[in-house]
């Protein structure tokens, strides 16, 4: 069992609704924290305007540990709405992803990450659904692509069960994909009303790089989103979810993602104490 510590603890570069480099990190060290996942599309829509960012960063001793990789379209107005919007599954939007996976991909490679993240979108359930075959020949094309660039593509988790999850897993390693990993947001199953995070992240550890730090607490009427909360404050039993990845020997970062509320800083410093004193417990 592998001791989970607090220098694993980072942050979402989006989380922080940073205008530019030295306001991110500003509000990075007034957290007390040493690691960041950077959004690379503010650097694909705003030439210039995040410049720099590695340098100014490291300067604070801030490591860019992994990337995000963002796709167009989305509507996230309704679970049903982003079931359609979500990923690589829209055909319209296709050629213009593969080209901005592309784009990002060379920059992740720039900046020397290791990884980043992905939304593939919606996995259908059933691998004989004709669409499953599709999402599959997507994702295989952006690993290769990411591949290229040196890094491995972490599939975000929420939209599936972890037995979906793994059978995609398993039919892309299939395919030859040895670059494609998870990255678990235990928030994102309960949002989604789909599965047990706690249980799920036992099923999928063996394959968990990163993980992202959300808490959320279930819907009541079915079809609607169920609601963000501080970390702590939720549904996420923490305790169980610290253990789990320690069993595993899971040397990843915990990565802050808030996307409520209007104090960021204040409510994700708030769960660093809770998720610290998770790790206390192990």
């Amino acid at each position: 069992m592998k001791k989970q510590t607090a220098e694993q603890i980072g942050v979402c570069s989006w989380s922080l609704q940073a205008t530019g480099p030295e306001n991110l990190a500003e509000k990075v060290n007034a957290l007390g924290l040493k690691k960041v996942q950077l959004g690379l599309t503010p650097h694909r829509d705003d030439p210039g305007a995040w410049d720099g960012v590695q340098e100014i960063l490291a300067a604070s001793g801030i490591e860019i540990v992994s990337g995000m990789y963002s796709t167009v379209g989305e509507d996230y107005t309704t679970p049903a709405t982003i079931r359609k919007t979500g990923g690589v599954v829209p055909d319209e939007h296709w050629e213009e992803n593969l080209h901005l996976a592309k784009i990002t991909a060379a920059l992740a490679g720039q900046m020397g990450l290791k990884a980043a993240n992905a939304h593939a979108g919606f996995l259908p359930h059933d691998p004989a659904d004709p669409d499953f075959d599709k999402l599959c020949g997507r994702v295989l094309t952006l690993a290769e692509v990411f591949a290229e660039q040196g890094v491995t593509l972490l599939m975000e988790t929420g939209q599936e069960t972890a037995e979906t999850l793994l059978a995609f897993l398993g039919e892309m390693k299939a395919r030859g994909a040895e670059n494609i990993a998870v990255n678990f947001d235990p928030a994102n199953m309960i949002l989604y009303d789909m599965d047990d995070p706690i249980e799920a992240l036992r099923a999928l550890a063996p394959h968990v790089k990163q993980v992202h730090v959300k808490d959320a607490k279930r819907t009541k009427v079915k079809g609607d989103w169920g609601e963000e909360v501080i970390v702590g404050t939720g549904e996420v039993d923490w305790n169980a979810f610290v253990r789990i990845l320690a069993e595993a020997d899971f040397e990843g970062g915990y990565i802050f993602e808030r996307e409520a509320g209007d104090n960021r800083v204040g409510d994700i410093a708030q769960g660093i104490v809770a998720l610290k004193a998770a790790m206390d417990t192990v």
